[in-house]
């Protein structure tokens, strides 16, 4: 039995990004301002793309991606069951119909087929979340969006280090949605960033996300002369703050280093459970062509298994191992199966993953002994 309970989803946070910190609260400046823009820049390089704006949160993110792409009341936008209800919510709170296709039960990604599916005149977008961080089929989707006219937001929550073809995820559609949640690979606590194709995009984005103002205020108040704002439209406050670039500034430099520990612990997590009652989790046979994330590590509970994937939660808490449930299916939810009338037997696919998948602890910040003992853990309770 472990003394100290294992927190899923730990952050890494070392020394370097508690000196950055440290520096932007003594510099006078924690608002929105240059640290958000050297953040901006430095992203924009990882993922070699042009266009990009920090806000608050990937839901933010999402809800400001669709204003732009101009969602209107009545449009219908295709995505998954499988995923956190920030997805739907951020369809939901632009005006938007969120309408659900099946996943596949290989890749637990949303289905390519089942998207054709579920398109109608009123379809206006699609939006694939690259789950745990695995790449969806994008050659597919784009040709379908193509085909139909239809806008494609990548949800990028878990996809940072995701691509394909060396090809980033959240660079195929018109937007491309990130999220820096605390347990995310890379975290600023919380903030997200969405990726544009387009420069005026990214410019209406960047108005939305502070009131609509026409000017950054650090650059209203900097030293280069104070500049009059304008309200362009009714924005939001969706910003990013400096403490939470001056967070993540350290770790972009570290994301190789940290996703190969993470590959490391995959593959001892492989390696050892390999022989239980397990069905774990999807890689593709070519990771240079198609790279995963390697963001969450989704083991899902067989018949063969004996114990139900909630007494498998409790037995794991109790030996002071913290684990995830991504996700229930967004059909069992009392507020869509309300408003929506949506049921988790529409969803097979995704519903059998719903209820029986739990997400072991894996995280950079593991020690070796961390990971012996969520495995003897597992062991325990399957055997």
């Amino acid at each position: 039995m472990r003394n100290k309970f294992l927190t899923f989803g730990a952050p890494d946070i070392g020394q370097e990004e508690m000196d950055s910190v440290l520096e932007c609260l003594k510099s006078g400046w924690i608002g929105t301002g240059p640290r958000v823009a050297e953040f901006e820049e430095r992203f924009a390089n990882y993922l070699n793309v042009e266009h990009v704006v920090a806000v608050s949160s990937c839901t933010a993110a999402l809800q400001l991606s669709m204003i732009a792409a101009n969602i209107c009341p009545g449009d219908e936008v295709i995505t998954t069951p499988l995923t956190f209800c920030a997805t739907v919510n951020a369809v939901i709170h632009a005006g938007g119909v969120p309408v659900l296709a099946d996943i596949d039960p290989q890749t637990h990604n949303i289905c390519s087929a089942k998207i054709e599916e579920k398109i109608t005149a009123k379809t206006k977008a699609i939006i694939p979340v690259h789950f745990a961080g695995l790449p969806c089929d994008m050659d597919i989707i784009m040709q379908i969006a193509e085909a139909h006219d239809l806008t494609v937001i990548e949800d990028c929550a878990h996809a940072i280090e995701s691509t394909v073809g060396g090809r980033h995820c959240g660079t195929f559609g018109s937007f491309g949605c990130f999220s820096f949640y605390v347990t995310k690979n890379l975290t600023t606590a919380e903030g997200g960033m969405v990726v544009c194709k387009s420069a005026d995009h990214a410019k209406r984005i960047k108005q939305l996300a502070l009131h609509g103002l026409s000017s950054d205020a650090w650059r209203r108040f900097s030293d280069s002369g104070h500049k009059h704002y304008y309200v362009s439209e009714c924005g939001f406050k969706f910003n990013m703050t400096d403490i939470q670039a001056a967070l993540g500034l350290p770790q972009i430099r570290r994301i190789e280093e940290r996703w190969n520990r993470r590959r490391d612990l995959w593959g001892q997590y492989d390696t050892r459970l390999q022989d239980l009652p397990l069905k774990l989790p999807y890689l593709p046979a070519n990771q240079e062509a198609v790279r995963h994330a390697l963001h969450l590590y989704c083991v899902q509970l067989t018949r063969d298994s004996r114990v139900s994937r909630d007494k498998f939660l409790g037995e794991m808490i109790q030996r002071k191992i913290g684990i995830g449930v991504h996700y229930l299916s967004i059909a069992r939810h009392p507020y869509y199966q309300s408003r929506f009338g949506w049921k988790p037997a529409d969803y097979p696919c995704a519903d059998v993953v719903s209820e029986s998948t739990v997400s072991l602890p894996l995280s950079p910040s593991m020690s070796n002994q961390d990971i012996d003992d969520v495995i003897v853990a597992v062991e325990e309770i399957l055997n």
